[in-house]
């Protein structure tokens, strides 16, 4: 087994020793290719986690995370087989109507818990998120992949569309994010909990995922209500490749802070017989922030920030997904012709749109604004 890969049920990680974060946010003694997270309440007070070199947060109680051996024994909605998807022979009008009628249902201005009907993005790629808010279903025979939850109202209408595609929720195994704010993980609790599976996140995401509560050091922190937190999280490093079903699925995490300190962008391959797509799930990276927040005033995190844009950048990139549809323009393309088309251009063009937000954000900030 690869060093660097985490692997679905048949594949077993390597063994992993016991982990509490100091009280300065360092993990020690970290052991193998994934940590099962624990949490349980601890006797540590004024425990800080540290999310990089911005800022630290205190917490009220302290947590002690035990990483334990894990194995991806999963059962996939019982003794059953997974649910058969929808046909292989449906044909790319197919594809297209269905992409039409979203863009027919949803606009750009519709809420975040909107409902929109699911559609085929290319192969065995799905869009189950509502009009407002992505969420992305990547399927195989023997169990299922999917990105973001939406708000916890949300992952209702996301469980609806896996069930409305011919899919049963049970079948989902992983769980994966784009970043740590309620809108796309809230209800990541519910879905755990629907589906059984087994979350997993950046870092920095993990410990905002098992607390509820945003990290001091986003942008955005105080914003935001909290979420109901997961209850179990497993940390992804940077670069370590999700692998579900071995030889099957196979998922790149691209670590892109920014938008939030724990923001992940998500890379695969989705085929239709020899016709192969790679598709990019970039996350938001937008410069948005409370009132008092000056990207300026953080110098590694805009570094960190840039590097992202860069990294963004130069990733191959046939179909452009974003966590919120109409920031990659998701509307326009469905109802002009088929998302799959491939344009190749569009992760670099989406991160250089953003990168001169930035400039402008910084701009207005040395300017007093």
């Amino acid at each position: 087994m690869a060093q660097d890969d985490i692997f679905g049920p048949q594949g077993v990680a390597s063994p992993a020793q016991s982990v509490t974060w100091n009280a300065q946010g360092d993990v020690r003694t970290t052991q193998g290719d994934v940590e099962s997270h624990k949490v349980t309440a601890g006797s540590l007070k004024g425990t800080k986690f540290s999310l990089g070199p911005c800022n630290t947060r205190s917490m009220s109680r302290a947590w002690r995370v035990a990483f334990a051996p894990l194995t991806f024994a999963l059962s996939l909605g019982g003794a059953t087989a997974p649910a058969a998807a929808p046909s292989s022979s449906d044909t790319a009008s197919d594809t297209a109507r269905s992409q039409r009628a979203w863009a027919a249902a949803c606009s750009d201005s519709d809420g975040w818990d909107q409902p929109g009907p699911p559609f085929r993005i290319f192969g065995n790629s799905y869009y189950v998120g509502t009009c407002g808010i992505a969420a992305i279903l990547i399927t195989s025979p023997k169990g299922h992949v999917l990105i973001d939850s939406g708000t916890e109202k949300g992952a209702d209408v996301v469980v609806a569309n896996i069930r409305a595609l011919g899919f049963r929720p049970t079948d989902v195994a992983i769980l994966l994010s784009s970043h740590e704010h309620f809108d796309h993980v809230g209800g990541m609790a519910k879905l755990q909990e629907t589906t059984g599976a087994r979350v997993f996140a950046s870092p920095a995401a993990a410990r905002v995922l098992l607390t509820g509560e945003d990290a001091l050091a986003d942008p955005q922190y105080g914003m935001h209500p909290p979420m109901r937190p997961v209850a179990r999280v497993g940390v992804i490093r940077e670069g370590q490749k999700v692998r579900y079903n071995r030889n099957g699925l196979v998922l790149t995490p691209l670590f892109t802070p920014g938008h939030t300190p724990g923001a992940t962008s998500w890379q695969w391959r989705s085929c239709v017989g020899q016709d192969c797509r790679t598709i990019v799930f970039a996350d938001s990276l937008s410069p948005v922030s409370s009132d008092a927040y000056r990207f300026s005033a953080h110098p590694g995190y805009l570094a960190a920030y840039r590097a992202s844009l860069a990294k963004l950048a130069a990733t191959p990139c046939d179909i452009l997904l974003t966590p919120h549809p109409s920031a990659s323009g998701m509307r326009e393309k469905l109802a002009k012709g088929s998302l799959a088309t491939p344009a190749p251009a569009s992760c670099r063009d989406y991160a250089k749109g953003i990168a001169d937000r930035l400039d402008a954000r910084i701009a207005k900030e040395a300017d007093g604004g």
